[in-house]
């Protein structure tokens, strides 16, 4: 029997034919052999169903023609072995038509790249699986590659194909569980999908999990991209890869890009962004998650395309773009990021290629019923792989200076919001997930390793140790913790009436015994905006103007604790209505005087606390506070000191009564001149203008103390800074 006559006998052949077989360039393509007087031939075979004729047309413009054997496949054989070719294809008497074959092309991912793979350890992952144009032994194409091992065939189906995947089977590259498949001709901006045969026969269509771009909501297909953006940061990323952010300022300014202002892309939104960014003093902006997400409405949190910039604002470019404008005005740039769960949309990872994949297989360690989500498997290594290098994406080829990870409390232990018989215990009978844990450490030990000077940022709800503990120390490896403590208690005690709260004044201090247990941001977010619970002015009590001394005084307060900040956009300016995620901000609020001043006062706040060392430089060291507050002592003013490592001093005090005290009796920690570096009852800012006219005194006491006599306004928080003359007037002002 002839080798032609061999294959055409193969059981194989329908399979190949219907595109349903795991390796269809094992029939179709260049085939070469030695016939039976040891000659090298070589076999083109090509499915061409409903053709009239077929050819192989060479190089050089000779011709080889094909015969129909069965099932729409055509072959011949030259001798020789096999050289560049393309196919000229008749159907009835239209006119030939000549195109590539893309079972000619060897794989285009290497035995090293499906090892790293294989061990959850590819760092730039996103280089070899998903659609990458490429030219690919001399033809300009795109490389299609996705893991999906409990597949039994694979298509790629798009725009180039009319959606139909019969021409377009992919080869499985064996025990690795990936798919490939280079396609002659497609292009960018080309749509596609994969279609994906389970293992009971059944085809479903997914977007691809690598997809870099992707079309715009409700539309799920995933596009063909290419980035050609030139970036102008590299100052920014020089100076960034040389700081060490735990003593430096951080101001961050969080932004639900959808609703800041209506109707603006990446690119529309950067001058607006930047001028805005700039005159509030913030050091950087927190964008809540920009991957690709079906559901507007889950704020981003519910993530279909880990890889790709959600659309709805433009292309991965535009984003680019928005990114280096923002760091050539000097302002960071972190993201959200969501490696905690994502949604069940049947286009999606959910049970990706048929079976439970992404997600954990048991459903009390793979599902959140509360959020109606799925969990990732992190102890498979693809799928640790898949999110440790989307990490590593972000980071590298959008240059965000770092990632908020969200709901890392939820990810960290398996009885999460369920009840006693809902989970399982861990291979030592504890609550911790230990596959989690270890996916969070590797994912922090590893964007540090690769991009000095990045942020990596937990949403840590409990008092799980070592969260920003080094992992060789067997720390999570978290540069900045989320202070939610603080929150909690602060927004508890600010919300109560004035008369109430010095029965409360815990509510607001017990965060000086952890404050350094970690290196803690204070978060003020858009969690706390929402759902009824009113925007922070609508949390204030009092009359309209109440409300704003109240918000002054609290984010004075807010900026001298220890700790990095963060504020949700609008509230910098006193925003009205809970945010919802449908509308813009009520800018028209400005027009407002009183709100006018208070964003002049958000403004002044940053800047003064940016030039103000003793507030940043010594975040995490215990030794560099302390709490004031002799000889007179108040439960409703908070005092306490800060201090940087090369003697500057500033002492903050909070006055959360409803009157006003004069005559204040306070040891400050040195005696001489105390200058008022920010009063938030000035009138400038819409307050009384009561104050200390700009300086307070403090003089030796007979015990050593140096007291001073202070007038602390009503609903006010001052900061004062020690100055290094000696000299003392002999008039003390206040």
């Amino acid at each position: 029997m002839s080798y032609v006559e061999d294959v055409t006998a193969s059981s194989d052949w329908a399979a190949v034919a219907a595109g349903e077989h795991h390796d269809p360039h094992s029939v179709l393509g260049a085939h070469p052999h030695t016939d039976a007087t040891d000659r090298t031939v070589t076999v083109i075979r090509a499915r061409r169903p409903l053709a009239t004729t077929v050819a192989a047309v060479f190089r050089d413009g000779t011709r080889l023609e094909l015969h129909h054997t069965a099932h729409g496949i055509w072959e011949a054989q030259h001798e020789g072995g096999p050289v560049p070719y393309r196919l000229a294809t008749a159907y009835g008497e239209d006119e030939e038509t000549i195109s590539e074959d893309p079972y000619r092309h060897v794989p285009t991912l290497g035995d090293i790249d499906l090892h790293l793979i294989a061990e959850g350890r590819h760092e730039r992952l996103w280089e070899v699986l998903g659609a990458h144009p490429r030219v690919h032994d001399g033809e300009n194409g795109v490389a299609f590659a996705v893991w999906a091992p409990n597949a039994t065939a694979v298509r790629v189906v798009g725009d180039h194909n009319g959606w139909n995947g019969d021409a377009h089977a992919m080869r499985s590259m064996g025990v690795s569980g990936i798919w490939e498949l280079f396609i002659p001709g497609v292009t960018v901006g080309t749509t596609y999908k994969f279609e994906i045969r389970t293992r009971d026969g059944a085809w479903i269509f997914k977007a691809d999990p690598m997809a870099q771009a992707a079309q715009v909501p409700p539309e799920t297909a995933s596009v063909v991209a290419q980035s050609t953006y030139a970036w102008s940061d590299g100052a920014w990323m020089t100076r960034r890869a040389a700081t060490h952010a735990v003593a430096q300022p951080l101001s961050v300014y969080e932004v639900h890009l959808g609703s800041w202002r209506a109707g603006l892309g990446y690119r529309d939104a950067a001058d607006q962004l930047i001028a805005h960014v700039t005159d509030a003093g913030f050091t950087h902006v927190e964008f809540m998650p920009l991957a690709e997400h079906p559901f507007g409405g889950s704020w981003g949190y519910q993530v279909s395309g880990y890889y790709a910039p959600t659309s709805r604002f433009g292309s991965p470019d535009d984003l680019r773009y928005l990114i280096d404008r923002l760091h050539q005005a000097g302002i960071g740039v972190l993201l959200d990021w969501v490696p905690g769960h994502f949604p069940k949309d049947a286009f999606a990872l959910a049970r990706f290629d048929g079976q439970p994949l992404y997600e954990h297989p048991d459903p009390r360690r793979g599902e959140h019923q509360d959020w109606g989500t799925l969990i990732f498997d992190y102890g498979r290594p693809e799928v640790r792989g898949f999110l440790v290098a989307n990490a590593l994406y972000w980071l590298q080829e959008f240059h965000i200076d770092g990632l908020r990870v969200d709901a890392v409390a939820s990810m960290l232990y398996l009885d999460y919001s369920r009840n006693d018989g809902e989970w399982e215990p861990n291979i030592h009978g504890g609550r911790e997930n230990l596959e989690a844990i270890r996916f969070l450490q590797e994912v922090n030990a590893t964007a540090y390793r690769l991009h000095p000077g990045v942020l990596m940022i937990a949403e840590e709800s409990t008092s799980f140790p070592g969260v920003t503990a080094p992992t060789d120390h067997a720390g999570l490896g978290f540069g900045f913790k989320w202070n939610m403590g603080w929150m909690n208690d602060s927004l508890q005690y600010i919300e109560r009436d004035p008369v109430y709260r010095a029965h409360h004044e815990g509510e607001m201090t017990f965060s000086f015994v952890y404050a350094f247990g970690e290196n803690y941001l204070l978060p003020i977010s858009h969690d706390e905006v929402v759902h009824g619970k009113g925007s922070l002015l609508a949390k204030m009590p009092g009359d309209h103007w109440h409300k704003l001394a109240n918000v002054r005084a609290y984010l004075a307060y807010m900026w001298g604790h220890p700790g990095k900040k963060l504020l949700f956009m609008g509230q910098e300016f006193g925003q009205l209505a809970e945010w919802s995620e449908s509308r813009e901000l009520d800018w028209w609020l400005l027009e407002q005087p009183s709100h006018a001043q208070l964003q002049d006062f958000v403004g002044q706040l940053n800047h003064t606390y940016r030039a103000q060392s003793p507030l940043w430089e010594r975040d995490n060291d215990g030794s560099c506070f302390s709490r004031l507050g002799a000889p007179t002592w108040d439960p409703n003013i908070i005092a306490f000191e800060r201090r940087d490592a090369h003697g500057g001093r500033v002492v903050v005090i909070s006055n959360f009564a409803g009157v006003e005290r004069t005559g204040y009796r306070l040891s400050l920690p040195r005696e001489g001149v105390w200058h008022e570096i920010l009063n938030t009852d000035a009138a400038e800012y819409g307050g009384r203008g009561s104050g200390n006219l700009g300086m307070v005194v403090a003089r030796s006491g007979d015990d050593g103390s140096a007291v001073s006599t202070i007038t602390l306004p009503a609903l006010s928080t001052i900061w004062l800074r020690h100055e290094s003359d000696p000299h003392v007037p002999t008039v003390s002002h206040g």
